[in-house]
């Protein structure tokens, strides 16, 4: 299947925007770099672990909602997926569809795109499956599918949009309105603020699979970009700051000392620490305000009975 490279990747640009965190005086790396076909494999497994609820709960209450979910979507709609990512969810929507005109995946990992639209290509022959690798964060364009659909629903599970400051959500739901165009929607989940002991346990679980796909991060850079990271001489961290409504990922240095990457030299003290990734915690009001911004409004309004977890469907305007 023909992946469309209509937004390239381009690498240079990669390059530079991790030299630019890392330059910081609080170093930062984008959790979009978290996902090559390892790292996408690691978070598969993370929302299989018993700490992370966000995967579990969503589905739970998806699987609850669905025929009201496509109700509200109706027929001959496209389904436009950022960040494919498992297929588990997309599967579900794409089943109690009427008729779709298309799915379109974007993702920013090729193989792990590849792999999930082979295999929902394979399981929906119905369906015209158009694979996009991009950076969903930079501009992009989508294929054409053979039907006209009637209207384009954005999908966008796992409470990605945590991932990033209020701002920037703002800027990628206003990409994504763009996308919905006026008479489409945006399907998404997000996670709600609660307890401080279950967000922390969710990102350190017992296991060990969200260090492992932390760290792998390094890994990645060593073998992509020329560095010289060793992954025993940084450490997982993950807490939640009560203040900013978020959990931060970290990677902490062990000891003193200097990497190099890109052929560019990075120092770090000891107890120096990379941040990875925030994950932020909504309010449904807070929320709300942030789509409005964006140009949505919420028509449906889904959570579960613990309030752990909310799925909006939200409508153009």
């Amino acid at each position: 299947m023909p992946i469309s490279n209509i937004s390239a990747i381009n690498c240079h640009d990669d390059e530079k925007e991790i030299l630019a965190g890392l330059r910081q005086p609080q170093k930062t790396i984008s959790p979009k770099f978290f996902y090559d076909e390892t790292g996408s494999r690691l978070f598969d497994e993370i929302c299989r672990q018993p700490e992370y609820y966000p995967t579990r709960i969503e589905l739970g209450i998806m699987q609850r909602h669905m025929d009201e979910i496509a109700g509200l979507i109706g027929p001959c709609a496209s389904v436009i997926e950022f960040g494919s990512g498992s297929s588990i969810k997309t599967r579900l929507l794409l089943e109690k569809l009427t008729e779709p005109a298309a799915y379109v995946p974007v993702d920013i990992s090729r193989e792990h795109l590849e792999h999930t639209a082979r295999s929902l290509a394979v399981d929906f022959p119905d369906i015209e499956v158009l694979p996009v690798c991009a950076d969903f964060m930079r501009p992009f364009g989508l294929p054409t599918p053979e039907i006209l659909p009637v209207k384009n629903i954005v999908f966008f599970p796992g409470s990605t949009i945590g991932n990033f400051s209020t701002k920037d959500a703002v800027d990628l739901m206003r990409v994504m309105r763009l996308e919905a165009k006026d008479d489409g929607a945006l399907l998404i989940g997000f996670d709600l603020e609660k307890p401080k002991n279950i967000i922390e346990c969710a990102y350190n679980d017992a296991a060990g699979i969200t260090a492992k796909f932390n760290l792998n991060l390094l890994t990645r850079f060593n073998r992509e970009y020329d560095a010289d990271f060793k992954l025993r001489a940084f450490q997982h961290e993950a807490v939640y700051d009560e203040d900013e409504k978020r959990i931060e990922m970290r990677l902490i240095s062990l000891h003193r000392q200097a990497v190099h990457i890109a052929g560019t030299r990075i120092e770090l003290d000891a107890g120096e620490y990379i941040v990875t990734e925030h994950s932020h915690k909504y309010s449904p009001e807070r929320f709300n305000v942030m789509t409005r911004e964006a140009g949505f409004e919420p028509a449906q309004t889904w959570s579960d009975a613990g309030n752990l977890f909310s799925v909006q469907y939200l409508t153009a305007i």
